[in-house]
């Protein structure tokens, strides 16, 4: 009988060769790459919001984010693009000494900062395109509630980079279409029932927040100085040491070390 999912280590052999790839990535095509899969994300999270804005009831509305929201990563999977939180097992290829810690970092800075501007230029497209009109002041709310302390943030981003990358490895692991979206739908959609912290899906929150409360949703205190000193940086931080850290190098142990 044929297999219907590659092993643990096949996968985990999977994603070091795709860490050679994406080191040795163009700059532009790395760039360009990274702006659509933080669009991507950015449009999940459109659809996630209009999906549970209204309702009242907290566990049901978190729970049906989250059934919309693990489109972003699908999309993200089958088009092969750059994602700074699942780019963190990169450090898989950097453990196993097939690329540099230069490389590793390069496309780190690039990739986040793709993703930055594909996520912003959604949310600039969703404000000023009347996507949300009469609704303005629920995105605002939103990003004003991810405004958090530091420890919270890299708590929170830890784990749900966890999740994160736990669907980019079980994504590889599926052998089909169908077993890639289902394998990656589940800790996708923990993460975001569990009110976990992603940089980039944040990306997409904190500045369509803002640019409603320019357009006029009221005064919710979103500044982009609080932007990053009370979300982006504590959250990156926390997404790459759940990514990183806490499975990459973890799964390199595993899997990794066999090797030898």
């Amino acid at each position: 009988m044929e297999k219907r999912m590659f092993s643990p280590k096949e996968s985990y052999d999977a994603l070091v060769s795709a860490g050679i790839g994406k080191a040795a990535m163009p700059l532009g095509r790395m760039l360009v790459s990274a702006m659509l899969a933080g669009a991507f994300i950015a449009l999940a999270g459109v659809g996630s919001t209009w999906a549970s804005m209204l309702v009242e009831n907290l566990s049901l509305k978190r729970f049906l984010a989250g059934c919309v929201f693990p489109a972003g990563l699908a999309l993200v999977v089958f088009t092969g693009t750059e994602l700074f939180t699942g780019n963190s097992l990169m450090i898989m290829a950097r453990l196993e000494k097939k690329i540099s810690t230069a490389a590793m970092l390069r496309n780190w800075t690039v990739v986040w900062l793709g993703n930055f501007i594909g996520a912003a230029a959604v949310a600039f497209a969703v404000v000023y395109g009347g996507v949300f009109a009469g609704q303005e002041k629920i995105l605002a709310s939103a990003a004003a509630g991810k405004l958090m302390s530091v420890s919270h943030g890299i708590c929170k981003g830890i784990l749900c980079n966890v999740l994160v990358s736990l669907g980019v490895y079980m994504a590889a692991a599926g052998r089909d279409a169908a077993g890639k979206v289902t394998a990656l739908f589940f800790p996708v959609a923990i993460f975001v029932m569990a009110g976990y912290e992603h940089c980039v899906a944040n990306m997409y929150y904190l500045t369509a927040g803002f640019l409603a409360q320019s357009a006029g949703a009221g005064d919710y205190g979103l500044t982009l100085g609080a932007f990053f000193t009370d979300n982006l940086i504590a959250v990156t931080i926390g997404n790459v040491l759940g990514g990183a850290l806490c499975l990459g190098a973890a799964l390199w142990y595993m899997y990794g070390k066999e090797q030898k």
